[in-house]
């Protein structure tokens, strides 16, 4: 097996991409795209403002006024598709990449993903389109390119903060960016998507089981399970232990794997390596197994993020309310549909206890169609939520808030219809959360001079870069930071839990995880860097068919503790397991000695002769290779030659049936079969 970090965690924006190398197939998991990466173009909003008579590259806030291009892995462009076999997609933002790569000559890897990633992943690709086609209307068609206008002198002129973004810290990311791909690549790639149920198995080619498990971070994400003839492997994406909306992290299925690929430490804080090497302070002992019923009863520990998010949220309406109530507007440009959903339950309750009366308007051009799907998806949702559907209650808060009117659906901030219900102060749910693409940027534009609005920001973006194009900015920005991983100083406590036979961990956590190797097995690797993986198990189960056993015939090797037996059948593998059963029976059912190893000891093989009345005598003589070799003369009951070498022995005679004789004598020393 080997292992290849392509990107490391950008958070749950941006997921890690890798590649394993597992029973000879090349797996891919995620395909993201980094769209922090944006922030370096100029919005339409203040693109408008600039006077275009002269060619220019930025605008007066230092952003590149252009067409955006965007971001993908640029280690992924090294490799040839043709060779990827399967790709994995772990929760939407891991597919955003995707239509870049199928499209490409020669891709015909099998995609997997849940049946709610592939849905969310698509409505998420169609938004993109659909703002990256308004930005189009608004700005004009561009008659250069982003490479066009980026030659060698120009970039040198970028001020740091864009030329970081856009060359990379080693430079030589300028070849990752693309322009965006279009609706019909968009629907291409969905043809290639097989979707999963959470624990449904899938076989690829006979050999690999693949295996979907909820990570508990969103609606559909997931963590995963895949089996070889050899060894089990677990991959654990972005994950949380319990959520408001998704089911919880399912771990079963993690439990005692050969291999775990643990690569996605959003929560990492580098801080920790200041800490000594030596120092298990923050690594504590913690039994997960209790018995019940002489059975283990695997439970994780008891660590509610859920509750911690909610404190989040409430302060998010806590300040939303504030602003309101002085008058303003609240703008919320998060992405992440989980605390979305939560945020609106939220907002409502607020709202009401307040006796304030104020609309929220929720923008995007696929937002009917992603909040009608959020209405039929229990199977997928956290067991508070699924009890509430068993009671006969709204899954989600905005089914009713949305048939009381409190909640306002539109598919553009230009819709006729929101332009005559519009009403300030309000609330507005919108993308993107780059501040550069869709409703965002005219109502940030709107809004920007009022020192009691409020803009909500989401961790994962330079917010300095973000807010440039908008300064002066007098409104508000609360910045906030949502789980995406399971936060560093537990994971230590699940990873001894799960027990793994090997772990696979970023370098940079190496400081904090060296204790565990006292637990389980480390390997440490880099990004761009292929590491090979060693196989513990080095045994493989064969099932053989009835009617081949009973023809099984043992044979006891000489000084081995080993028995040995001759099998002639077909060879197969299915669902990752190895089978042999009878061929058709051929005319010839000789099944003769064919092969001997071993060793041949020099007086031994004297005495063999002697038994069957072999007489010679013993030269030790020199090669032309200077290797000594030694010769048996034999002379009674017939001329011969024996050349005992140490890899081989030759006999030579003119009587075919003495030569057989000798050779008799010679396997009786050796194992055959």
């Amino acid at each position: 097996m080997k292992f290849t970090s392509l990107s490391q965690t950008g958070g749950y924006n941006l997921p890690p991409c890798n590649i394993v190398n597992l029973c000879g197939f090349h797996i891919l998991f995620d395909c993201p795209l980094d769209l922090s990466a944006l922030t370096i173009f100029s919005p339409i909003s203040t693109a408008l403002y600039e006077n275009h008579e002269t060619k220019k590259l930025l605008d007066k806030s230092n952003l590149i006024l252009a067409e955006p291009y965007y971001k993908t892995i640029e280690s992924l462009h090294l490799w040839n598709v043709s060779l990827i076999d399967v790709v994995l997609i772990s929760n939407p933002m891991g597919m955003l990449g995707l239509p870049f790569l199928t499209r490409t000559e020669g891709f015909s890897a099998k995609v997997y993903a849940t049946e709610v990633t592939a849905r969310l992943g698509q409505l998420l690709m169609e938004d993109l389109v659909a703002m990256h086609m308004e930005y189009k209307q608004f700005y004009g068609p561009t008659e250069t390119s982003l490479f066009q206008l980026l030659n060698w002198e120009e970039l040198e002129a970028l001020p740091p903060a864009l030329k970081d973004v856009i060359l990379g810290k080693d430079g030589t990311e300028l070849g990752s960016w693309l322009p965006l791909y279009s609706a019909s690549d968009v629907k291409d790639c969905l043809k290639k998507v097989q979707s999963l149920k959470y624990a449904e198995e899938a076989c690829y080619n006979g050999t690999l089981i693949i295996k979907a498990l909820s990570s508990g971070l969103e609606i559909g994400s997931c963590n995963w399970s895949l089996k070889d003839p050899k060894r089990n492997v677990s991959y654990i994406s972005s994950s949380v232990f319990s959520s408001g909306t998704a089911m919880d992290f399912d771990f079963h299925a993690l439990l005692g794997s050969d291999v775990l690929i643990y690569s996605d430490f959003a929560s990492w804080n580098g801080a920790t390596c200041d800490e000594s090497e030596n120092s298990s302070s923050s690594i504590v002992p913690v039994d997960c197994a209790t018995k019940s019923d002489n059975e283990h009863a695997w439970e994780l520990p008891d660590f509610d993020e859920s509750s911690e998010e909610m404190e989040k949220l409430n302060f998010i309406c806590s300040c939303s309310v504030d602003s309101i109530k002085a008058g303003a507007s609240v703008l919320i440009p998060i992405g992440r549909l989980g605390i979305i959903l939560q945020l609106l339950e939220l907002l409502a309750l607020h709202i009401e206890s307040s006796d304030i009366k104020v609309p929220i308007f929720i923008i995007s051009s696929v937002a009917e169609e992603l909040l009608a799907y959020t209405t039929i998806l229990p199977e997928w949702l956290c067991k508070d939520r699924q009890e509430k559907l068993y009671s006969g209650k709204p899954v989600f808060a905005h089914e009713e808030l949305i048939k009381e009117k409190k909640i306002h659906v539109f598919p553009s901030v230009h819709s006729h219809e929101l332009l005559m219900m519009w009403q300030e102060p309000c609330i507005v749910v919108c993308p993107h959360w780059s501040l550069r693409l869709g409703p965002v940027v005219h109502l940030l534009q709107r809004w920007r001079g009022d020192p009691n609005a409020l803009l909500v920001l989401e961790e994962g973006v330079d917010t300095n870069l973000a807010l440039s194009p908008f300064k002066p900015i007098a409104m508000k920005v609360l910045e906030c930071s949502f789980v995406s991983s399971i936060k560093l100083e537990k994971v230590p406590q699940l990873l001894k839990m799960l027990q793994p036979k090997l772990l696979l961990l970023p370098d940079y956590t190496k400081p904090y995880f060296n204790p565990l190797n006292q637990l389980s097995s480390c390997l440490f690797f880099t990004e761009n860097e292929t590491l090979r993986v060693p196989n513990a198990n080095k045994h493989l189960e064969l099932n053989i068919a009835a009617d081949l056993a009973s023809q099984l015939t043992l044979l006891k090797l000489k000084s081995e503790e080993l028995t040995i037996s001759r099998l002639k059948g077909k060879l197969f593998v299915d669902q990752g397991k190895h089978y042999i059963v009878s061929e058709k029976p051929t005319m010839s059912s000789n099944m003769s000695p064919l092969v001997h190893w071993g060793k041949v000891d020099l007086e031994s093989l004297v005495l063999a002769l002697e038994k069957i009345g072999v007489k010679g005598s013993m030269e030790k003589v020199k090669d032309e290779d200077e290797c000594g070799s030694n010769v048996l003369h034999v002379f009674e009951p017939s001329q011969a030659l024996i050349q005992v070498k140490e890899t081989c022995i030759v006999i030579s005679t003119g009587d075919e049936h003495f030569a057989s004789l000798i050779s008799d004598a010679v396997h009786s020393l050796l194992n055959g079969i």
